[in-house]
Order: C-alpha cells, then structure tokens, then sequence
C-alpha cells in the first residue's frame, strides 16, 4: 500500500502574519499574567474580537458568556479538584472549548498553533510537535501530558482527573476516550483516581476507550470500538469489548 504523508499546507502570507501575531501577542498576555482575574479578562477580550468583531454593542447576554468568570465548568464540581492548579488555567481552557466552537474552530493551520500555546500553559508537559484537532476535551489540564510527535485528533475526550501519560509518537483517533478515574459500583460518589498510560508509539483507534489506570504499551494498538479493562502489551493489537490480544506486531 502506497506511503501516504500529509502535506504541508499553509494560509496566505498576510493570514499567516496576522494569526502568528495574535498568537504570540496571547502567549505573552498569559505569561506575564498568571493569575485567574487577569487571565480572564485577557480571554474576554479576544473572544469579542474573535466573536463579535463587526458588532459594535452585542446584547448583554452575548457579553457575559465571554467573561470565563462568568462560565461554570463541569470539572469545577469536581470534588478532588484542586482550585490552586484549575482557576488559572480555566480561563485558557474556555478559550480553548470557545474557538473550538466558532468558525475559526475548523482552521486546523491556526487552531494547531493556538492549542499548541495553550497547552504549554495548560497540560503537565506539552511535548513538541503535537498536533491536536477540533473539539477535544479533557477535565483538568494540568494532570494531562504529552509527549513529543503526539496526534490527538477530532472529539477525543482525555479525562486527566487522575493523571493521563500519552508517551511520544502516540495517535489517539476521532472519538476516543481516555479515562483516569472510576467510580465505585454502589456509590457513585466514591471515586478512585488511576493514572493511565498509552505508548510510546501506540495506536487508539476509532471510539475507542481506555479505562482508567489501563496502561497502553509501547507500539500497540487498540481497535477500532475496543474497550481496554485490562493493560495493551507492547507491540500486540487489542481487539473487542472487552479488548482481547489479537494479533503480535
């Protein structure tokens, strides 16, 4: 089968200039102000400019959901949240989930760029060379870290409430699920926190899931709809649910 390698596409160079200095400009913004309040006024000015940019008074409703202040967040229920660590990166996050949703969302040359900078900020380590698509969600950010050569494509869900490692070179595809914590099978609200571990170099593929503290190993894969209750060895394929060895690479 033939090699296919994506190409290297880039928008025009006035786009390009534009979009690069917006994004240094915002990756200077968040640097020099590390702190919740700050923060969120950064991001509500950007998501006006980015929103609203032909409106000159939009209603008061479209305003106050521009402010992060104003947004509740599902992970903020969170009782083993740790608010010294999430508020200030929620603000990013919310910038994150609303360029996402705009149609700026769907511009993978700008949207590569702007999650690669808010991750740095965000996620434990964020390697180099990571390439993440449209609409992925994860829970806390900063227990979540990825390595070098990472692809995290389209509705992938990265539940880090216990520590996600996605080692170097690994692909994580459309749809799937990443798990780090689990609850208690008669009481809901007991919850136990499992860090979890793909690669380097494995494969998640299509809707797939990986249970929380399931270690993914070096090379292998897990198949396309496959539920991994126990740990992927190295360099094997992992097909089913729940995800049995299959195959030795």
């Amino acid at each position: 089968m033939p090699v296919l390698p994506y190409r290297d596409l880039q928008p025009t160079p006035e786009a390009a200039q534009t979009y690069t200095q917006w994004l240094e400009s915002l990756d200077e913004a968040f640097t020099a102000n590390p702190g919740y309040e700050a923060r969120s006024e950064i991001v509500r000015s950007a998501l006006r400019m980015m929103l609203y940019p032909l409106t000159s008074s939009p209603n008061a409703l479209a305003l106050a959901h521009l402010d992060p202040r104003n947004i509740t967040l599902e992970p903020e229920y969170y009782g083993d949240m740790d608010p010294k660590r999430y508020y200030p990166r929620k603000p990013l996050i919310w910038l994150w989930l609303q360029f996402d949703a705009s149609p700026l969302g769907a511009n993978q040359w700008l949207g590569e760029r702007l999650r690669q900078m808010l991750g740095r900020h965000i996620f434990a380590h964020m390697g180099e060379r990571v390439r993440i698509f449209q609409h992925v969600e994860f829970s806390f950010g900063y227990n979540l870290s990825l390595g070098d050569d990472c692809w995290i494509h389209r509705h992938v869900l990265l539940d880090d409430r216990g520590g996600i490692t996605i080692h170097e070179g690994s692909s994580i595809s459309d749809y799937a699920n990443i798990y780090s914590h689990s609850h208690d099978l008669q009481d809901s609200k007991d919850v136990t926190n499992h860090r979890t571990e793909i690669g380097p170099r494995a494969r998640i593929t299509y809707h797939a899931t990986v249970l929380a503290g399931r270690r993914i190993g070096e090379d292998a894969m897990l198949g396309a709809l496959g539920v991994a209750t126990r740990d992927v060895p190295a360099h094997t394929v992992a097909l089913g649910i729940p995800a049995k060895v299959k195959l030795q690479k």
